[in-house]
């Protein structure tokens, strides 16, 4: 491999491309960047994370489905807000955070097939979520209607803390019986009333 002053400027080189992009950098984008394969780009951001991480930086270098990202730390949140006007704050409702806990395990999923895992009308937690970017339109299902496909975005990887799909995690099987009880029993409440 090269010898340290060519590996710092490689690392540089990462860094540079990252902060300035601001979103996440796919893989393949950042091995044309610098010339490298994927393997070794990977090996080479993730070194540059541990650095960030043993020196205890401000920012951080998280991976995100195939794509790097640098962000602040988030201890340093408060800090940010005296000099940044504080962001809206999205709140997550049961209801919006059920809905979007569909889309995530059933995806790509049309808001047919949410109202009817949910029994009830979802327009209001659909759009909160396409607001907040956790979810987005992905194409039409080839069916009567075209009706539109929703899936997660980067943004829900991001908030979540998850680098993939792949590390939510999975139900046990007394969970799920446990989450069709409590379905039925709302369902049953709702006809009463």
């Amino acid at each position: 491999m090269e010898n340290e002053d060519e590996i710092q400027d490689i690392l540089a080189a990462i860094e540079a491309i990252l902060f300035t992009m601001g979103n996440s950098v796919q893989i393949e984008k950042l091995a044309v960047a610098i010339n490298y394969d994927e393997e070794t780009t990977i090996k080479l951001v993730h070194h540059l994370a541990d650095i960030y991480e043993s020196e205890k930086r401000g920012m951080k270098i998280i991976e995100l489905d195939n794509s790097f990202q640098m962000c602040t730390r988030p201890e340093y949140y408060e800090n940010l807000i005296k000099v940044a006007a504080a962001p809206k704050k999205q709140v997550l409702t049961d209801v919006i955070l059920e809905t979007l806990s569909i889309v995530a395990y059933k995806q790509p999923i049309t808001k047919a097939e949410i109202e009817k895992i949910r029994g009830v009308k979802t327009d209001h937690a659909v759009n909160k979520l396409i607001e907040y970017d956790l979810i987005e339109e992905i194409g039409r299902l080839d069916a009567p209607g075209r009706p539109i496909l929703f899936s997660t975005t980067e943004e829900f990887l991001r908030r979540f803390g998850v680098t993939s799909m792949d590390d939510l995690p999975q139900l046990k099987e007394e969970q799920v019986e446990e989450l069709k009880e409590e379905a039925e029993e709302e369902m049953q409440l709702t006809l009463n009333l």
